[in-house]
């Protein structure tokens, strides 16, 4: 996160009245929540998890054993049959 002069981007009377409140300290404004970002959009890491655990899946259905995948993801036992239960479930409902 960057930190930007309030005299650069705020209106003088906006300025003046937060001065009434605060002076030389930082301020957080935080974004308005319906323009968020979701988990891991903007990095690539929702969609990067959503191809391995497609790449788990499809390798599962080849005839993989969950503790060959276990190894090969580092993933525990509990966290591959989640995938797995998600995928199943998914199909179920298309």
């Amino acid at each position: 996160m960057k930190y930007i002069n309030g005299k650069n981007v705020l209106p003088k009377h906006l300025l003046e009245q937060l001065q009434h409140y605060v002076q030389g300290e930082l301020i957080y404004v935080p974004r308005k929540e319906n323009s968020r970002a979701g988990w891991g959009t903007l990095n690539g890491t929702r969609a990067m998890i959503w191809d391995r655990n497609r790449e788990i899946c499809k390798r599962y259905e080849e005839g993989e054993t969950i503790q060959e995948l276990m190894e090969k993801y580092h993933l525990s036992e509990d966290s591959i049959r989640k995938i797995l239960n998600k995928r199943r479930a998914l199909l179920a409902t298309e």
